[in-house]
């Protein structure tokens, strides 16, 4: 059942965010244009729909921010260079789990060993 499963960069995953921000903006907009004999509404439904491209502009521009500070490292399996973000990651590219830290080499994938939670429960638990 676990090999089913399919990963994705969180980079990936946030600029998908991003996009789907300007998809819901333009068709905010568009249902706009479908009201304008309602002038109020019209104006509303396009400054929602500005605001979430701006939003978009702006998670944009955080990850790209981001996406500068990050480890870039080389795929094991498919050999293409990449960008890892936090303890685990997968390829942006074919989606392989990856880790940099040797304590979790072997482990299952799981995006909770990202979490600062997960790893003060872990510190103490190896403290113990």
């Amino acid at each position: 059942m676990a090999d089913n499963l399919v990963y994705s960069s969180k980079i990936n995953k946030i600029r998908s965010f991003a996009l789907i921000l300007i998809f819901v903006g333009f068709a905010v907009m568009y249902g706009g244009l479908l009201a304008k004999k309602i002038e109020w509404l019209m104006l509303t439904l396009f400054l929602f729909g500005v605001m979430f491209i701006l939003l978009s502009c702006v998670v944009y521009f955080w990850i790209g921010m981001l996406s500068a500070k990050t480890v870039s490292i080389v795929c094991p399996s498919c050999e293409k260079p990449t960008k890892m973000l936090g303890r685990v990651d997968a390829c942006m590219h074919c989606k392989q789990p990856l880790t940099l830290d040797k304590e979790l080499e072997g482990k299952e994938f799981d995006e909770k060993y990202n979490k600062r939670k997960y790893r003060k429960q872990a510190k103490s638990n190896n403290g113990n």
